[in-house]
């Protein structure tokens, strides 16, 4: 059973199904206005798939499906990731990724089947920031912002069920995902998507920001990897050692979309005033996962090149909004370097 909403969400679900067709992969979505039914239809149509329109703090929707199916194993992906819409909804946030933690965990705890594994993927951002130390799993958790301090109060949910019943739960903390089919609020999609509309990448602040970036196809093996190998009761960094200065990602991203030369770069682009409180970056190490035999394969010359032809390829993938998800708003027009 797995509950998307973020980028490896639709990436998740879907190899799942094309992976494993004697299994069933029962996707319960509400379909939030970063989601698009379009990143379900290579398996919208497979056997082994069920899809469910709802919301995962509907608890008694959650409660039907665990029991009336026999769910083994959860994938619990559902949470608002968006940093700077934080600031101004928390409560929003509080309600998906803290009450819907808890609907999930109540549900799956109390199923007549019980699930073998709930693996809850959390962030790299429940550290905090750092300039020079690099974060394993043991390094204590000081949120700076209303979204990570939301993905670390799930995590204490999620490691409560753990503690108090031994409920079998695994925690993922990832660095930055890319790829294809990202919503156009994140850093990468929104830059490519004002170059394609002629308008400048709009970058916060002048502090030397970077993140870790790291191809969805990769946190989608770690995912796998946990599941079939991981230990219960314990947390997964699943990090890379691509850094990459923002300056430098708008920087390279409009050299490969408008085809400029090095003096025409900076013409596309454009400061704006940081948001009052900005980490700089997360590093993170994760010798527990690559212990289990995990490596992030793709370089990042290559997955970048592979998500600009994809947006290139697929301009209107995100404006064909329906009504009820609303028009892409106008945080194209924000800086947000998250």
């Amino acid at each position: 059973m797995s509950k998307k909403k973020i980028t490896g969400g639709s990436h998740l679900v879907c190899s799942l199904v094309q992976r494993h067709p004697d299994w069933r992969i029962i996707n319960l979505d509400d379909l939030d206005y970063c989601c698009s039914p379009k990143s379900l239809e290579s398996v919208q149509d497979r056997a082994n798939y069920t899809f469910i329109r709802g919301d995962v703090c509907n608890s008694r929707l959650v409660n039907h499906i665990f029991n009336t199916e026999n769910i083994d194993v959860i994938f619990h992906l559902a949470a608002k990731t968006h940093v700077e819409s934080s600031f101004e909804t928390p409560s929003s946030f509080q309600r998906v990724n803290i009450e819907g933690t808890r609907v999930v965990l109540a549900a799956a705890h109390q199923a007549r089947h019980q699930p073998q594994r709930l693996i809850y993927v959390s962030t790299d951002e429940v550290y905090g920031a750092s300039l020079d130390e690099v974060f394993d799993e043991s390094s204590p958790v000081r949120p700076s912002n209303p979204y990570s301090a939301t993905k670390a109060a799930a995590e204490y949910l999620v490691r409560s069920y753990w503690d108090k019943y031994k409920f079998p739960i695994i925690i993922t903390r990832s660095n930055n995902i890319y790829g294809p089919r990202q919503f156009t609020e994140k850093v990468i999609p929104r830059f490519l998507t004002l170059l394609q509309m002629n308008k400048k990448c709009t970058i916060q602040g002048t502090l030397p920001k970077s993140r870790h970036f790291l191809f969805v196809d990769d946190v989608i093996n770690a995912f796998l990897l946990v599941l079939e190998k991981g230990a219960v009761g314990e947390i997964y960094n699943v990090g890379t050692g691509c850094e990459i200065p923002i300056m430098q990602l708008a920087r390279q991203l409009v050299k490969m979309v408008k085809n400029v030369p090095d003096s025409e770069v900076n013409d596309w682009l454009e400061f704006v005033p940081d948001r009052p409180r900005v980490d700089l970056r997360y590093p993170i190490k994760c010798e527990k996962l690559q212990y289990l035999g995990w490596r992030a394969q793709m370089p990042w010359a290559e997955g970048i090149r592979q998500t600009v032809n994809w947006y290139q390829d697929n301009p209107n993938f995100w404006s064909d909004t329906s009504e009820d998800r609303g028009p892409i708003r106008n945080e194209l027009e924000k800086a947000t370097n998250e």
